[in-house]
């Protein structure tokens, strides 16, 4: 099986639009006019780093579609932020409200920095000046486009661009410029927990299904099944806490880092603060495996793998060695068009992004 590398995230995004556009009764027009990006905003401008350096910054908000307003998705903070991957998670968004009947169009944006990499400060001043782009350009509002955390990003990053929108404008109703602020300034309660427990629910309501888990060989429910967590950010550990709390076993959980197993079950509370103590999961001491390879922790063997981390993480290139029989995808378009082909052949389901990670929305 190869891997067919002429198309980008984007394209793969078109490529399961067109799949599943078949089976609908619109004529052609309509359809590729949902699947174009309404509204593209690519952007550089400079900041002043801490050791005095300027650094010019590449950032951007794409609007897939105003059908509804305002447009919805999240902000984030990567290396690998490029137009084209906030062009497909933007459409992704789009597709993702529809599925769950949320009165959303789709946007994303991003930011081509390594927040880790940052002081405080620089993050800061990064954040502001963004919105600041975004407020001159008419790119964000409660009634236009109202982002919120995504990978690299979270409720600090929320409550600066709240704070730069209300002084830039007069809005009323400037607070809800943007979603997953902290709680004591004006976020919900439940917000930061919202996408990992719509995961769990996602997949417990595939669990529960007689007639799919016998056809993988498994028992209904989640209680018992190995279960690997791939990300431990906000989105992969949240998951893992309600699916341990369900009664799963989470055996193994893999990071930028590299990847830590232990049949038995790992803590997952306790995987984390090694990880915030440490800067790493690996070493931890309830592991009986660890790699250093990152994507040899999804090939271990499990019932249920959860890639909650980024796109393009499961391809053709290892889709063969992935031992689980359900793929819950936790992150956005992490399982390539011929990767799914392939597992979905074999026997395996797959529990898609657009349904499976929609709790935030």
């Amino acid at each position: 099986m190869t891997e067919n590398k002429e198309y980008s995230f984007f394209q793969s995004v078109e490529r399961s639009f067109d799949k599943a556009s078949k089976f609908t009764k619109w004529e052609t027009g309509i359809l590729e006019q949902i699947k174009a990006c309404n509204s593209i905003y690519s952007m550089k401008f400079p900041v002043k780093m801490d050791d005095g350096r300027i650094e010019v910054i590449e950032a951007y908000r794409v609007q897939h579609s105003q059908h509804k307003s305002p447009c919805k998705g999240g902000i984030r903070f990567s290396l690998a932020v490029n137009q084209d991957e906030v062009m497909a998670l933007a459409a992704l968004m789009t597709y993702k409200c529809a599925i769950v009947n949320v009165p959303f169009g789709g946007g994303k944006g991003g930011i081509k920095i390594n927040p880790r990499a940052l002081s405080a400060y620089e993050l800061e001043k990064i954040t502001r000046r963004y919105t600041a782009e975004l407020v001159k350009k008419n790119f964000i509002g409660p009634g236009i486009d109202v982002p919120a955390p995504d990978y690299g990003t979270g409720e600090q990053e929320m409550s600066w661009i709240v704070d730069t929108y209300n002084v830039m404008t007069n809005d009323i109703n400037g607070d809800g410029c943007v979603t997953g602020k902290p709680v004591n300034q004006g976020g919900i309660n439940g917000r930061k927990e919202a996408t990992g427990l719509g995961v769990f629910f996602g997949t417990r309501e595939c669990c529960d299904d007689a007639e799919d888990m016998k056809s993988v060989g498994l028992s209904r429910g989640i209680e018992g099944k190995t279960t690997i967590v791939q990300g431990l950010g906000n989105v992969g550990y949240h998951t893992a806490k309600f699916f341990m709390e369900g009664g799963a076993i989470i055996t193994g959980i893999a990071e930028y880092e590299g990847g830590i197993y232990n049949p038995k079950g790992l803590d997952i509370d306790a995987v984390f603060n090694h990880r915030k103590k440490t800067g790493s999961i690996l070493n931890y001491k309830g592991a009986t495996k660890e790699f250093k390879n990152s994507s040899v922790g999804l090939e271990q063997e499990c019932d249920i793998l959860i890639p909650a981390a980024l796109e393009n993480q499961i391809t053709s290139a290892n889709i063969s060695k992935i031992k689980a029989k359900i793929i819950a995808e936790g992150a956005n378009g992490p399982t390539t068009p011929e990767a799914e082909e392939f597992f979905t052949k074999k026997g395996g389901i797959i529990i898609p992004d657009m349904y499976c990670n929609a709790g935030g929305v």
